[in-house]
């Protein structure tokens, strides 16, 4: 099971620079000189297609991996609340997904009191609106 979750993750790997590479040039790569908005994740996207294909070559070699089971689903639990947090920030702005992604890591995926959760989620949410829209003047989609 070492050699297969190992290759699996690999090709993942692989699979999200290959994506990050096509955004990229989508985007404009632009010249050394003069970078465009896709340089940066240009450059991520070919290192994580490297590494990738670096983890692909050493599979075999390597049985530290981690095996699937129960616990991997809160893992792609929180994937799908970043997804899902990703669809929703542009329309309805970031304070109730934040809200809602943040409840939902402290009380479903880490296991906290609701008391903690409720309290530590509106103080994440407060502390980041008061940085990036207060302080900072960030223009981002934002309720008030």
């Amino acid at each position: 099971m070492g050699t297969t979750a190992n290759l699996v993750v690999a090709g993942l790997v692989v699979a999200l620079g290959v994506a990050a590479v096509a955004g990229a040039l989508s985007q404009g790569v632009g010249s050394a000189g003069q970078p465009g908005p896709g340089t940066f994740p240009l450059v991520l996207g070919v290192l994580l297609v490297l590494l990738g294909v670096g983890l692909a070559v050493l599979a075999r070699r390597s049985d530290d991996a981690e095996r699937f089971d129960a616990n991997s689903w809160r893992v792609l639990a929180g994937l799908g609340t970043l997804v899902g947090y990703l669809l929703a920030f542009p329309r309805i702005g970031f304070e109730i997904p934040m809200l809602l992604v943040a409840f939902v890591w402290l009380r479903f995926i880490g296991g906290e009191s609701w008391r903690t959760s409720v309290l530590v989620s509106l103080l994440t949410t407060l502390a980041f609106y008061l940085v990036f829209v207060g302080a900072l003047g960030v223009t981002i989609p934002h309720l008030f």
